[in-house]
């Protein structure tokens, strides 16, 4: 049985100069590939720096909606010269914060759908961070050119927003949160989502899940994602593994 962890932060502080001891940790419980999510330029040159050092380590990179208000020309510039590195895989995180509104939603508007555009452009799937503004994001997916497909990432919309979505071309990605116990509504989504449609992840070093809830997050626990949707589904943990995996290797065009 193989994992992939489809976004973790494993370029985040608390993994810095431990990163082989939780890519080896993570093979243990399974996971042999995982994608480093970028955000903003320090994190994006992180992620495109382990990607270089790690065989089963591959980036992403973009400017996340806290830091929307600082992409110009030249943060595009460098974007569109990181995005054609070997071993980045996709545009990410990017999307919509309403929660922190860290920046202007005007501005976070704007800055996502060119960053979409910019991939396609490129040939990559985008992977897209959404936080109290479905309708907003689901407006710009809607009017975008998603070919290369895009995946909602944490996804934790009830099922009326899993159904609007579906008619896209994208793949939802539970996190730590689908084992939570009040999270009734994510529950609901993951055993509604089709399994070719299915992807997981951590967030690492956030969104722990159960059994370690309240603990540092790690790529290893995407495990105990899988084992949640197979609960959740009443399927074996394997079958979620085969399909995760194929589906991340698709939309991601791993080798």
């Amino acid at each position: 049985m193989e994992l992939i962890d489809n976004h973790t932060h494993l370029q985040d502080e608390p993994f810095r100069g431990k990163e082989e001891f939780y890519i080896d940790r993570a093979k243990q419980l399974g996971v042999t590939k995982m994608i480093c999510a970028g955000q903003d330029p320090d994190f994006n040159k992180r992620a495109i720096d382990l990607s270089q050092r790690f065989d089963n380590v591959y980036a992403m990179v973009g400017y996340c909606p806290d830091v929307a208000k600082d992409y110009n020309q030249q943060a595009e510039d460098l974007l569109i010269e990181q995005l054609q590195v070997p071993g980045v895989v996709a545009m990410g995180e990017i999307g919509l914060d309403y929660y922190w509104d860290e920046s202007p939603r005007d501005v976070q508007k704007r800055v996502l759908a060119r960053q979409i555009e910019v991939a396609h452009e490129l040939h990559l799937p985008v992977d897209i961070h959404t936080r109290d503004a479905f309708s907003d994001c689901y407006e710009i997916l809607q009017s975008s050119n998603l070919e290369y497909g895009a995946i909602l990432h944490s996804f934790n919309g009830d099922v009326s927003w899993l159904q609007k979505f579906m008619k896209l071309n994208v793949c939802f990605s539970y996190s730590g949160v689908v084992s939570f116990t009040k999270a009734t509504e994510v529950h609901e989504s993951a055993r509604q989502t089709p399994l070719d449609r299915l992807l997981i992840e951590t967030d690492a070093p956030f969104l722990t899940p159960k059994p370690y809830r309240g603990r540092q997050n790690e790529p290893g626990n995407v495990y105990y994602v899988a084992q949640a949707i197979a609960e959740l589904k009443n399927i074996p943990i394997e079958e979620v593994a085969a399909a995760t995996y194929a589906n991340t290797v698709r939309v991601y065009g791993l080798n």
